[in-house]
């Protein structure tokens, strides 16, 4: 793959841009990748693994004379960062960001960004329960989507330039309008998520009383809520807050639903179950088949490749 961008500035060291990072260079997407992290121990780490060019102590410096600007940072954060760095970007460049919840960031950094450079939100569906600088590696977006939701009026050559530049890392890459989004995230991550937290905080609570038997005697179903409900919380708790009124919507439903099922336990209606079993195995089934997930044991989600095939 050739170059795509000469410098691309990472705001934000963590999973996402790290593995950003690491397939920039696999692929030789651009000249130089840059960044910058809140913390300090983040930004030495950055440099001590090599994993960027050149690490700032400002989101400001890190984005001088980029032409890609990537904002990694969870979602509160953003309004703030991009009032940071409007001053200090090139003309002509190109800002997305990797938030889960798009409209809330359309809202909190489309204000900021001065003219003649292009806003192009962003969202790839790709992640894992690790955080921080050395969590990412370089295969974490291939055969993974990575959703774009570009403004009305914007520039259809940047978009076409940042679809190609993420397409040679190796996603699948769709559009979609800001709301529509929302919605979908809130039904297949966001809602997810939150049943994960509340099915482990009531584990959390009976450990307790059975006297960590709950732990011990963990089964997969269970281990795969831990796994979810492990994500980083400064996050999550940005996505509930931000993307209120769509997952509040979706988990009115899921509260019917529960509620039918609970009914149906109770007198006892196996047929019922069984039809209702029937159909959202078939779910599982069409993810597989769209090649998003494996039927293996581990349920695809084995240790990430060795350092060598990570880049």
């Amino acid at each position: 793959m050739s170059k795509v961008y000469d410098r691309v500035a990472l705001i934000g060291l963590g999973l996402i841009a790290s593995s950003m990072a690491h397939a920039i260079r696999w692929k030789g997407l651009a000249g130089e990748v840059v960044g910058h992290a809140k913390s300090p121990e983040s930004r030495a780490t950055a440099l001590q693994i090599g994993l960027v060019d050149r690490v700032f102590d400002t989101a400001a410096e890190a984005v001088a004379g980029a032409d890609l600007v990537v904002l990694c940072v969870p979602v509160g954060a953003m309004g703030a960062i991009a009032a940071e760095i409007a001053p200090h970007l090139a003309p002509g460049a190109t800002v997305t960001d990797v938030g889960s919840v798009k409209q809330a960031v359309v809202e909190a950094v489309g204000p900021h960004i001065p003219e003649g450079v292009h806003f192009i939100p962003g969202h790839p569906l790709a992640g894992t329960e690790h955080s921080g600088p050395r969590a990412g590696f370089a295969t974490l977006f291939v055969n993974r989507w990575w959703l774009l939701t570009p403004l009305e009026g914007g520039d259809a050559a940047a978009t076409a330039r940042l679809r190609g530049f993420l397409q040679g890392m190796g996603a699948n890459v769709d559009e979609m309008e800001v709301g529509r989004h929302d919605l979908v995230l809130a039904v297949v991550s966001h809602t997810p998520h939150l049943i994960a937290y509340t099915m482990v905080g009531v584990a959390d609570h009976l450990r307790r009383v059975t006297q960590d038997e709950v732990i011990k005697y963990s089964a997969s179903g269970f281990r795969d809520f831990t796994r979810i409900a492990a994500s980083d919380p400064t996050m999550w708790r940005d996505v509930f807050l931000t993307n209120r009124d769509a997952t509040l919507d979706i988990l009115g439903r899921f509260t019917e639903e529960l509620f039918m099922l609970q009914r149906a336990i109770r007198m006892g209606d196996g047929d019922m179950l069984f039809d209702y079993f029937s159909r959202t195995r078939a779910i599982r089934r069409s993810i597989i088949e769209a090649g998003q997930d494996t039927d293996a044991p581990d349920f695809g989600r084995g240790a990430p490749p060795p350092k060598d095939e990570r880049g």
